[in-house]
């Protein structure tokens, strides 16, 4: 396991939530595990704005005090409760590995509340936030600076990067612009922005520590960590709330702290202005994130001990052990044993900052690639695919019904029907609130192969079935890895 503090253990802020990450201070010593309760503009310049309470941009004079920064930033930081109903029944489970559903007899629900922070970067009410901190609501109330109160819609999340959007029905509301991250100097002052502990509007202040620190805490398999590290005090409920500069822009979305009991220690950890925007730019545009791959199997990041064991004269970078034989950098003319020394003219230092400048382009973009091979510098340009090796974007079905069903589907392609086996099928990409997730055990991932008996190759056709359905609608699939078919029915009138 990857150490990065080494006293500490790595948190997400969201109140009401139980989360925790083991971390093993030494040889056959591990820590207790700690539960923490929990329209973008871009901006190619950093310069400050000179006055007689911030500094310039070449001042090494520490700030007075921070109220221009704060006065441009809070009223765009919103809090965000989310509330999760879960009914709980008393049945036996054994009864699910013969795919039967027995009544379900004294049946309850409680309620969990959960609490963070969101940011606005629409006037017309486009919200960013965590995943973490919205994952599964059923019901998400948020409220704005001066106290109004609105219900929010899920637009889509991405749990590789821990984001996700959200939208409330307002206008003309106070934003923040986005800056270019890449520019963000460790050193440099601060804000975080956010609702610690529900506590409204709290603003705290202190410099970059770090920049491009991979932790480990995002439990994806397709995770993209770079975060931007602060001593700017952040603490659960901070989740999702803003990290900005002296001029009040953001350059980071408060995501996790490192510590040893749950609460702020000087170690707190933000997703990059970058990683944002193009988050945002995709789960509008698509309803889901259009990753683009290098295709490259495994890579690892330089240091003295591996140039000195590979016998190297550089010491920064990411170097190539494996590439996918059809993928677009094998196909551009990149070796194994090349190392990567930026992109699209962004200096990379290690994996993390490799992943995150890949992970922002869509797949059929075309990113200039810089190694370092026989030394001396070439330069490749590649086009990008899918993890599939398709170029073009996939993007989720999104319309009324779908909504009021409570998910979101995505037609499979050619290459996925032919490495699943199977002729047709349409893929479960998210459920939300709505009849599958109340009727049901569906599942994320989940293939409909028959809506009502009949074969579906399309969300259109899905979407049409359930739109022509009586009383009952009836589906047919199965989970990849497991060839055993699932029916799961809903009745359209509850």
């Amino acid at each position: 396991m990857k150490q990065i503090l080494s006293y500490t253990l790595v948190s997400l802020l969201v109140s009401g939530l139980t989360l925790g990450v083991y971390h093993f201070s030494g040889v056959g010593q591990q820590e207790q595990l700690v539960q923490v309760q929990p329209a973008v503009k871009f901006n190619d310049s950093f310069a400050f704005q000179a006055n007689h309470n911030m500094p310039t941009a070449n001042s090494a004079t520490v700030p007075t005090n921070f109220n221009a920064a704060a006065e441009v930033a809070m009223p765009a930081v919103v809090h965000i409760k989310s509330i999760k109903t879960r009914t709980r029944s008393n049945y036996d489970p054994f009864y699910e590995l013969f795919g039967v559903r027995p009544q379900q007899r004294n049946s309850n629900s409680r309620q969990q509340v959960s609490s963070g922070s969101g940011v606005i970067i629409g006037s017309d009410g486009y919200i960013v936030t965590n995943n973490h901190v919205i994952e599964d609501a059923d019901e998400l109330d948020v409220t704005l600076y001066d106290n109004r109160t609105y219900k929010a819609s899920v637009i889509g999340t991405d749990p590789s990067t821990d984001l996700g959007l959200i939208k409330i029905e307002a206008y003309g509301l106070s934003t923040v612009e986005l800056v270019n991250s890449d520019e963000v100097k460790v050193g440099e002052w601060v804000l975080a922005v956010g609702n610690p502990f529900s506590l409204a509007s709290t603003v705290t202040a202190g410099i970059v520590s770090a920049i491009g620190r991979d932790l480990e805490i995002i439990k994806d398999r397709m995770a993209i960590e770079s975060f931007i590290q602060t001593d700017a005090a952040v603490n659960p409920g901070n989740s999702g709330g803003a990290l900005v500069d002296l001029d009040g822009k953001l350059i980071g979305v408060n995501t996790a702290i490192a510590s040893p009991t749950g609460a702020y220690a000087g170690y707190a950890f933000a997703v990059p202005a970058n990683i944002v925007r193009k988050v945002v730019s995709d789960l509008k545009e698509f309803g889901s994130v259009q990753r683009g791959f290098l295709g490259i199997t495994y890579a690892e990041s330089l240091d003295g001990d591996v140039a000195k064991a590979r016998s190297l004269d550089i010491t920064e970078g990411v170097l190539i052990e494996g590439l996918v034989e059809t993928g677009g950098a094998r196909q551009a003319g990149l070796e194994r044993g090349d190392i990567i020394v930026s992109v699209d003219g962004v200096e990379v230092k290690n994996d993390a900052k490799l992943l995150e400048l890949i992970g922002r382009n869509r797949p059929g973009d075309i990113i200039r690639v810089e190694v370092y091979r026989d030394s001396e510098y070439r330069t490749f340009d590649v086009q990008l695919t899918d993890q599939d090796g398709n170029t073009e974007v996939q993007a989720i079905e999104r319309n009324e019904t779908l909504s009021q069903i409570g998910v979101e589907l995505r037609d499979l392609t050619d290459r996925e029907l032919n490495r699943i086996g199977i002729d047709n099928g349409v893929l479960v990409t998210k459920l939300t609130a709505g009849k599958l997730r109340s009727q049901t055990s569906i599942k994320k991932d989940f293939i409909i192969l028959q809506v009502d008996g009949q074969n579906v190759a399309s969300a259109d056709e899905v979407v049409n079935t359930f739109e022509l359905g009586d009383d009952k609608v009836t589906l047919m699939g199965f989970y990849p890895g497991y060839r055993r078919a699932y029916e799961y029915t809903v009745d359209l009138n509850k």
